[in-house]
């Protein structure tokens, strides 16, 4: 395997078919390598990268140095029906009132008989008018199987599918509709860790909005793997320009022209996210070396309210124009630095720290257990690092074999103690029994650096030794094993998480409540009535038009603890502490 310049193991990535392009191509750029299953072994990567889901086994097997890109039964949020149960469920529980950004939803066939005593009572209670309906597939993605229909005549369907209230009065621009791609990593369920990123994607239909042509999906759809079929994709279209796609950035400079409270509508799409992942928190189970990247699609009506569409699992991370290429691979660069890897988790096993001191031709006899009593050997000078055991036979068989030159080259890697030159020891044979009183190997490990002592000491004293003092390596060479890395899976992420990595928002926990609430098991409860708190205290301050600095000030003081999070969707993002109003800190 090649070695960085800098002198550690390379990070390795393991793609399953499928996976974009993308995301190879960024960790190639920062210098990762592919994994190659012809030449290493199974457990020798750090990241494994996959559109669909993993096996059980594949979370119970992981290893300390390895990330998964995906957490167990994420089903539960972005399958639809599975999504409006758990939705359904929390607004029994908690109120239509903080869970209503989501239509009304039915599972058709097993809810036919319920959905249509809501279809028959609307066109009952408005007139003889019914409302706009949409219907699509539960197991189908990328707009495949949907459509729009008004009269229930119209309903034809083969497979379990799910229907909702269309929303009819969307937010347009230049009298086309879009939606907002929001882009969301759950960095763990236990405790709830949620980052949503500053890059988005707006998503526009390719042609104008009209209620008079339900059937007409070019008009109603913004899904891209549709509207770039459509005969004005290409066609430079008023205000939205080529193609179908903005990036959240340029939605922003469009938001800013309205006159409307933009922090209030970004404050309620983080809520939206927040509300939803609490849905589906009971139900996924945690690994710290775990995390889901998901995509949330919003939309906008025309009074500003946002509404939940769907979760997606694995968004499409293709690149099809230069809006993809700004958003997506400033998006994979920032959720590799999201995984936390350590300069250490490049030394992905012992057989790989083997391999990086070992060169064909000349060798030198390093016992995996050290074939001297204990009183050969020195104490060695004290170092900023820590020591791990590794437990082995204790054979006098037992040896591995290190190159002299290539761990002088790289700086010593194995720490060894000198042997005492005056020692006595007796001439070992292939007949003679090993020395009774033996010490397990410690190998120093710098924690940060990877920095471990040197062997230049040992060296001189190896050539000053007898040989007697050294036993004939066996014919049979046991192979390493992986070491043991201390590693406590329910203390992994108990550090408070960074408000900020890269274009990640920290949006949960926003304060020191919640973040005590969803340790060990997520107090849900807790969790919801500290989110309608801070919706009421933002609520409070954004509608105050003026405020004084004196006022800014004096909230701050009032809210700040020892957390700091900042507002997810500004340009630049105010700290929450900020946006509260002394007012409503009062009552």
């Amino acid at each position: 395997m090649a070695e960085k310049e800098c002198g550690f193991a390379p990070l390795v990535f393991r793609l399953h078919g499928g996976a974009p392009l993308v995301v190879r191509e960024v960790l190639l750029e920062r210098g990762w390598e592919e994994y190659d299953e012809d030449e290493q072994e199974e457990g020798d990567w750090n990241l494994y990268w996959r559109s669909s889901g993993f096996r059980n086994s594949d979370y119970k097997n992981i290893l300390p140095w390895q990330r998964l890109n995906h957490h167990l039964k994420m089903t539960h949020i972005t399958h639809k029906d599975y999504l409006a149960r758990h939705l359904r469920r929390m607004k029994s529980a908690f109120g239509a009132a903080l869970y209503d950004f989501s239509p009304a939803a039915f599972i058709l066939p097993n809810e036919y008989t319920k959905f249509l005593g809501v279809y028959t009572k609307n066109r009952t209670t408005d007139g003889g008018k019914s409302c706009y309906w949409i219907c699509k597939p539960v197991h189908l993605s990328r707009g495949r199987g949907i459509f729009l229909f008004k009269d229930i005549k119209d309903l034809v369907y083969d497979s379990s599918v799910i229907i909702q209230r269309y929303i009819s009065n969307p937010l347009l621009i230049s009298g086309y509709k879009f939606d907002l791609r929001i882009y969301v990593c759950v960095k763990s369920f236990c405790p709830l860790v949620i980052y949503m990123h500053q890059e988005g994607l707006v998503r526009f239909a390719t042609e104008k909005y009209t209620l008079a042509s339900l059937d007409n999906l070019y008009s109603h759809l913004t899904n891209t793997s549709i509207n770039k079929f459509g005969l004005c994709y290409a066609m430079d279209k008023e205000r939205v320009g080529r193609g179908c796609k903005w990036t959240m950035s340029k939605f922003r400079s469009f938001l800013h022209k309205q006159d409307i409270n933009e922090l209030l509508l970004w404050h309620r799409i983080s809520n939206i996210i927040t509300l939803t992942l609490l849905a589906a928190v009971p139900c996924i189970p945690s690994n710290p070396n775990c995390l889901e990247l998901l995509g949330f699609d919003i939309l906008i009506d025309s009074s500003y309210k946002p509404w939940l569409l769907e979760v997606n699992h694995s968004p499409a991370l293709s690149l099809d124009c230069p809006a993809d290429v700004t958003v997506k691979k400033g998006l994979i660069n920032d959720i590799i630095d999201l995984m936390n890897y350590r300069m250490m988790d490049g030394f992905r096993q012992k057989e790989d720290l083997r391999k990086r001191y070992t060169r064909s031709g000349r060798w030198y006899l390093k016992p995996q257990i050290p074939l001297l009593p204990k009183t050969l050997h020195a104490t060695p000078s004290g170092n900023r690092s820590w020591n791990r055991s590794i437990s082995t036979s204790s054979s006098s068989q037992d040896t591995v074999l290190c190159s002299v030159n290539d761990c002088a080259r790289n700086n010593s890697r194995y720490a060894s103690r000198p042997v005492h030159p005056n020692s006595k020891s007796t001439m070992c044979s292939g007949h003679e029994k090993a020395p009774q009183k033996l010490e397990k190997m410690n190998i120093e490990v710098e924690s940060d650096d990877l920095k471990l002592t040197t062997l230049n000491s040992t060296r001189q004293a190896h050539r000053n030794t007898p040989s007697s003092v050294f036993k004939l390596p066996s014919l049979h060479i046991h192979k390493l094993k992986s070491p043991t890395v201390p590693w406590n899976r329910r203390t992994q992420d108990r550090d408070i998480p960074p408000c900020r990595v890269g274009d990640f928002i920290l949006t949960f926990p926003f304060n020191e409540a919640t973040w005590k609430a969803s340790q060990d098991q997520v107090d849900v409860k807790a969790i919801v009535n500290e989110v309608r708190k801070l919706t009421n205290r933002l609520g409070s301050s954004f509608n105050e038009k003026k405020r004084t600095k004196a006022d800014s000030s004096q909230s701050c003081n009032a809210v700040r603890d020892k957390f700091e999070f900042l507002l997810w969707g500004p340009k630049d993002p105010p700290l929450l502490s900020e946006c509260y109003s002394s007012n409503s800190e009062t009552k």
